[in-house]
C-alpha cells in the first residue's frame, strides 16, 4: 500500500514476488549447495563456518544482502512527492529496475517484499526452495521516533506457558512498528502470519522441494527480520503440538539473517526464539555503534549483582540495568567484520549497507 505524506511504517506490507536468484555484487554463483542447505540455514548454528567464512555461505549471504538493497531501491524517499513512501517501480519490473537482473515476478511492498524462488534449476542448486523476506531500513520520520524508543515492552505469552520464568521482552518502538495495523490494511505481524501459513500449504508438503524461509534486513530492517523469524518459528511450533492440527501442515526451517542490526529483546526472548527452531545470523561490522545499542547486553547466567557487560566503569548491577528497561540480550551466532587497518570510518560510514556487503565479499575462506 503507497503512503502519502508522513506517515508510519506500521502500516507496512508484504507482497509476494517471484524469482530466479542470482548476484550481481559477487556474478552469478554456480556454487551448488545440495545438501549442504540445512548447515547454511543454521542447523547446526553455523560452527565451523565463520571463522573463516565459508565461501558457499559467503555466496549466500551477499545474495540475500542483494535482496535488502532492492528493498530500499524500491522505496520513494522523495518527502514532497504524493507517492512517498511507496513502490517506485511497476511491480512487474521491480526486482530488475532494483538492480537484481535475471529475477521476475508481482510486487514490493512499503516496507518489503517477499520472493519465492520458482526456478527449476535454481532450486536444484540450493537444495531446497528457498523464500526471501527482505526489509528495508529507516526510511521516515514515523520510524526514527519509533527507533528511539528503547524501553522493553512485553511479548504475549502463548497459552499454557505461563511458567513463571522471565517473561520475553522486545523493543517498543520495533513491536509497535511490527504489530499496529494500517489505515487500509492489517500489521506487518498479521500479514507475516497469513503469509507464511499460504506458503506452507502452496509450496509445501509430498512431492514438492523442501521447504525455507529466510528473513533479511539492515538496521531497522533487521530488527524486523529477528521479528518476523520469531513469529513465524513460534506460530509453527505452536500448531505442530496443538492436537487438532495433525501434520497438515509442512515443517519449513525458519532463518534471519541481519545486517548492521540492533539489539531487539531480551534473553528471555533469546531463549523462546531458539527453543521454537528460529536462526539468526547476525552480520556486523566492529565499527558500527548500530549494532551495540540499544541497552546493555545482559545473559541469563549473570549474578544479579555484577556489572551489566559494557558498564564496568560505571558498576551498574543487574537488577538497575533490568529495571531501567536496559536489559538486553545479543540474538543468534554473530559473524564479526572489520574494516582495513587505517581505513577512516565514521557512524554512518560504518553502518551503510554497501560497506557491509562488500566486507562480506572480501572475506576469503
Amino acid at each position: 500500500m503507497a503512503h502519502s505524506g508522513r506517515r508510519r511504517t506500521s502500516g507496512c506490507t508484504v507482497i509476494r514476488s517471484s524469482f530466479a536468484p542470482c548476484s550481481p555484487a559477487c556474478k552469478p554463483t554456480t556454487l551448488r549447495i545440495g545438501s549442504k542447505w540445512a548447515e547454511l540455514q543454521g542447523a547446526r548454528d553455523w560452527d565451523g563456518l565463520l571463522s573463516p567464512l565459508d565461501g558457499a555461505l559467503r555466496g549466500e549471504l551477499v545474495r540475500y544482502g542483494e535482496f535488502v538493497r532492492a528493498a530500499y531501491a524500491s522505496f520513494d524517499f522523495d518527502g514532497g512527492a504524493p507517492s512517498y513512501g511507496s513502490c517506485r517501480f511497476p511491480s512487474r519490473s521491480l526486482l530488475r529496475r532494483a538492480g537484481m537482473p535475471g529475477r521476475r515476478g508481482p510486487g514490493t511492498g512499503y516496507i518489503g517484499f517477499v520472493a519465492v524462488c520458482d526456478d527449476e534449476r535454481e532450486i536444484e542448486r540450493l537444495g531446497r526452495r528457498d523464500v526471501v523476506v527482505a526489509f528495508r531500513g529507516t526510511a521516515t520520520c514515523g520510524e526514527w521516533v519509533d527507533n528511539f524508543k528503547s524501553g522493553l515492552t512485553r511479548l504475549p505469552i502463548p497459552t499454557g506457558e505461563e511458567n513463571g520464568e522471565e517473561e520475553a521482552m522486545v523493543e517498543s518502538g520495533f513491536w509497535r512498528l511490527f504489530t499496529a495495523p494500517g489505515e487500509a490494511h492489517s500489521s506487518l505481524q498479521q500479514q507475516v502470519r497469513d503469509e507464511a501459513r499460504r506458503i506452507a500449504h502452496e509450496y509445501g508438503g509430498s512431492g514438492m522441494p523442501l521447504l525455507s524461509i529466510t528473513v533479511t534486513g539492515h538496521s531497522l530492517g533487521a530488527a524486523l527480520a529477528v521479528l518476523t523469524a520469531h513469529e513465524i518459528a513460534t506460530t509453527q511450533q505452536q500448531r505442530q503440538e496443538e492436537e487438532h492440527s495433525g501434520a497438515e501442515e509442512p515443517e519449513m526451517m525458519v532463518a534471519a539473517v541481519s545486517f548492521g542490526g540492533p539489539r531487539v529483546g531480551n534473553a528471555a526472548f533469546r531463549r523462546r526464539l531458539e527453543e521454537s527452531g528460529g536462526k539468526v545470523l547476525r552480520v556486523v561490522n566492529s565499527d558500527d555503534i548500530v549494532t551495540k545499542v540499544p541497552g546493555f547486553p545482559v545473559h541469563e547466567n549473570d549474578d544479579g549483582n555484577q556489572p551489566a557487560k559494557g558498564m564496568m566503569k560505571a558498576r551498574v548491577p543487574r537488577w538497575l540495568v533490568s529495571k531501567m528497561g536496559w536489559a538486553y540480550a545479543d540474538v543468534g551466532r554473530e559473524l564479526r567484520l572489520s574494516q582495513a587497518a587505517g581505513s577512516a570510518s565514521n557512524v554512518v560510514a560504518s553502518h551503510d549497507l554497501d560497506l557491509y556487503l562488500k566486507l562480506v565479499a572480501s572475506c576469503t575462506d
